[in-house]
């Protein structure tokens, strides 16, 4: 996708491929095409088709089959398509022969997402871990993604040319900018370190989830601030620390980079400083958007990005959003068929989730604000049980 203003990328038409593997069904495929789909439509372009094709593995050369790539190029072809994005990350070989046959742009969901976090970064600091991201991503792609290495051999027919050297003088360059990115995140990192050591003597409580779910509506409403909020992914990338108050009690609330399935490795590193927010917070509310078709996978997902992060025995309130925008078919009375979860209410959820959770969750809607003072009650009771816990000597207000 080329890096233009937001008006010209608007204009280019996308293609999605998703390949379904043994242990994927028809209907998850799709769910994983239609986060794909918002991913593109959060980039600045439009989907005009989907393209999936059921394999035992993906093919080593081109990712997809031969026959089911001849159908993708002449849909390209006759439909004038500018990008084709495929849901699993391919590798540089796979990326340089598909746009040979394709003979357009081709990106993979990691390209994806990082294009997006580029597009999305505000501040010098996450402009700085975006870009390291994106280079160290680069790296192996060198080949590809520079026209002059066409000429890899040279012009003396012998492969130690002066296109083989320029390969190697970008590799150089694209190595410099990674250790001087990398020496710069180290003293911003330095720099984070002091200040949440000079904080007051706070309980510390993090939002963390899936992206798009609400985090940041839900630390506007409790924090009185502003904090930026958009129905895309992705919306925030700077963590965000405000003071809040309840009753007597004051605390900090960090709002963080939402998770999101397969989130590229470099990303996650890039952003350790970010994320050292969650790693370092006492508590941690794991807001979850309840009327998604996939919630508990997105549930699964969060999980196991704090299991990485070694974050996952925090103390945790699971607080299930957007009970508004839920909905369900009531099943007949009559109908002997098992129920699915499209029959399930929000009464029998909360029910069960409640019940397994030992009430460690609720049911909210931030931008209806139900349900918003039993969320304040449970808050407050938990932050002060971990004040006296974690600052036994020090006097609540």
């Amino acid at each position: 996708m080329k890096n233009t203003e937001t008006t010209d990328v608007k204009k280019d038409k996308a293609v999605l491929v998703g390949v379904s593997l043994k242990e994927n069904d028809d209907q998850q495929i799709n769910e994983f095409l239609n986060e794909l789909e918002f991913l593109v439509y959060t980039s600045g372009c439009n989907v005009v088709k989907r393209f999936t094709q059921k394999l035992t593995k993906p093919l080593p050369g081109t990712y997809i089959g031969s026959g089911k790539l001849k159908e993708i190029a002449e849909f390209v072809r006759q439909n004038e398509i500018t990008l084709i994005v495929f849901d699993d990350e391919l590798s540089p070989s796979q990326q340089r022969n598909l746009e040979k046959e394709l003979r357009c742009d081709v990106q993979d969901r990691t390209s994806l997402i990082l294009t997006i976090f580029a597009q999305r970064a505000r501040t010098s600091h996450a402009k700085a871990q975006v870009e390291l991201a994106r280079y160290q991503y680069m790296l192996p792609r060198l080949k590809r993604m520079w026209t002059h290495l066409e000429r890899q051999r040279g012009g003396t027919g012998t492969r130690s040319g002066s296109g083989e050297l320029q390969i190697e003088s970008d590799k150089r360059i694209v190595l410099e900018k990674i250790s001087k990115l990398k020496n710069e995140l180290n003293a911003i990192d330095k720099q984070m370190l002091t200040q949440r050591k000079n904080r007051d003597q706070l309980v510390r409580v993090a939002l963390v989830g899936y992206t798009n779910v609400g985090k940041s509506t839900l630390m506007n409403m409790l924090s009185k601030s502003e904090v930026f909020a958009e129905n895309k992914l992705f919306a925030t990338l700077d963590t965000t620390v405000r003071k809040v108050v309840i009753g007597n009690l004051p605390f900090l609330l960090s709002d963080t980079v939402g998770f999101i399935r397969k989130l590229p490795t470099h990303l996650i590193e890039s952003f350790k400083s970010t994320l050292d927010e969650v790693r370092e917070a006492d508590l941690l509310l794991h807001v979850v958007d309840i009327s998604h078709p996939t919630f508990e996978e997105q549930i699964n997902v969060v999980n196991e990005t704090l299991k990485d992060l070694k974050a996952l025995d925090k103390p945790t309130i699971l607080i299930f959003n957007k009970i508004d925008a839920y909905r369900f078919t009531e099943k007949d009375p009559f109908d002997l068929s098992e129920k699915t979860k499209e029959n399930v209410s929000i009464e029998e959820l909360r029910e069960t989730w409640m019940g397994k959770l030992n009430n460690d969750c609720i049911f909210i809607s931030a931008t209806k604000k139900d349900n918003i003072e039993p969320l304040r009650e449970i808050l407050y009771k938990k932050i002060k049980q971990l004040h006296l816990e974690i600052y036994p000597h020090k006097l609540l207000y």
